[in-house]
Formats: structure tokens, sequence, C-alpha cells
């Protein structure tokens, strides 16, 4: 579980991150902006080397199963008409064709052309948690990850969300990505009408790709210390 502790009081001793990760702390922050304590990011999730080929290969595996795959053609079975020869085999002078359906025909059929496919890749659930870990440990490098101990809208209102991300410094252009639990509904109807500014993510599906295309990363309390819970099973 994170470590969240009220300002000024006595920490405990941390456990010592593994090698080659880092052990970071951040401000934890009221919706007004004001610190009232710290959090620790576990460095197993926070703070390992990003590995950016595991992080390549997820991405383009998810946006490779985000695709459709309906476009279809038609090939010369299937178009209509065709079914006579149009015109006899020898004495004509032309060249001979035995259907007018044919690919190389105006109106005929597609040769090799797309059907309905999936593009869904396999990807390895522990190599899925790598390419996460690496992407957030990258975003918590360059100082990009943000706690507020709960955002507490008694009811939906963008003006306090808007008001909420600038007490963070936050909401001058750049892509915020927002992480709620479930159950926080004034959260997610305050947020939704911010633009493509500021995405919004459940923490169950937090993933690789929307974390890189974000500049900044906000969690509650409540949706670090989830992150935190499966982070500390070894994936």
């Amino acid at each position: 579980m994170t470590d969240i502790e009220p300002a000024g009081a006595e920490a405990e001793a941390p456990t010592p991150p593994a090698a080659g990760q880092r052990a970071t702390t951040v401000d934890v922050r009221s919706v007004t902006g004001t610190v009232v304590g710290t959090a620790e990011l576990p460095p197993a999730i926070f703070g390992i080397q990003p590995n950016v080929a595991v992080m390549h290969q997820v991405v383009t595996a998810q946006l490779a199963a985000a695709r459709a795959g309906t476009q279809s053609t038609k090939t010369r079975a299937e178009v209509s008409g065709g079914g006579a020869k149009p015109w006899r085999q020898k004495g004509t002078g032309r060249a001979r064709q035995g259907s007018s359906r044919a690919p190389h025909w105006r109106g005929g059929g597609v040769a090799h052309g797309p059907k309905p496919r999936s593009y869904r890749q396999r990807t390895p659930k522990k190599m899925v948690r790598l390419a996460l870990r690496s992407a957030l440990s990258d975003r918590a490098a360059d100082g990009k990850i943000f706690v507020v101990e709960s955002w507490g809208f008694t009811a939906p209102k963008t003006k306090s969300a808007k008001a909420g991300l600038a007490a963070l410094g936050l909401g001058g252009g750049e892509r915020v990505l927002v992480v709620l639990g479930r159950d926080d509904e004034m959260a997610w109807k305050s947020f939704r009408n911010l633009g493509d500014s500021v995405a919004l993510v459940a923490v169950e599906e937090l993933n690789t790709y929307d974390v890189l295309v974000a500049d900044s990363v906000v969690f509650t309390s409540a949706t670090l210390e989830a992150v935190a819970a499966w982070g500390g099973k070894g994936h």
C-alpha cells in the first residue's frame, strides 16, 4: 500500500528500492493546491528504467486492437453479373474474355482486396504491465506525477474541475490524464467537459498508451493505492 502521511508527521524507515529502481516521494495536495502530506511512489512501479522496446510493442498492439477491421471488397465471385461470356472465343479480333467481372474490367471484382479481419495481437500480461510501469516511471522521472488527496466535488461542476487542475499548475494547454475510481461520479461528470486536453481513465483501465500521450498524470490517494496494490505482485 502507498504510505500517505500528514504533513509534519514522522515517517517510518522506508523499504530500500531494489537495484535499478529509484524511490520517489511526491506531495499530496488538496483540491485547492495546499500540501496536506506526502506519498511515496512505489519504486517497482514508478522508479524502474523504462523499457522503450516493450512500450513500443505494447502500444502498437493496443492501437492495432482498436482497429475495427470491417473493411471489405467483393471478389469476382461476389460481384453481380458476368455470367455470360462477353463475346465468342475466336474470330472477333479482340482478346479472349471469359467474364465481364474479372478484376481487370471496370465494375469487376477486386483481386486480393481487404476482407474483414481482426488486427488484435497477443501480448503477454507481464509485458503489458512492464510497459505500463515503464511509462509511469518515465513520467515520474520528469516530475509529471501528481497526487490529490481527493477531489471532493459535491456536485458536477466543470469550473471546479478546471480550478482544481489550475491549483496543481496544470491545464495550460498540456495534456493531462486524470485517474479516477469508478465510484467518483462527481469527478467524472466535472472533468468530462474539459475537452481533448484532459483525458479520464478508470484506475483498473490505466494503460501505457494513455500515459504516454499525456504530459502529466494525476492520481487521487485512493487510485494511487490501487495502482500500488497490483504493482506489488511482481508482474
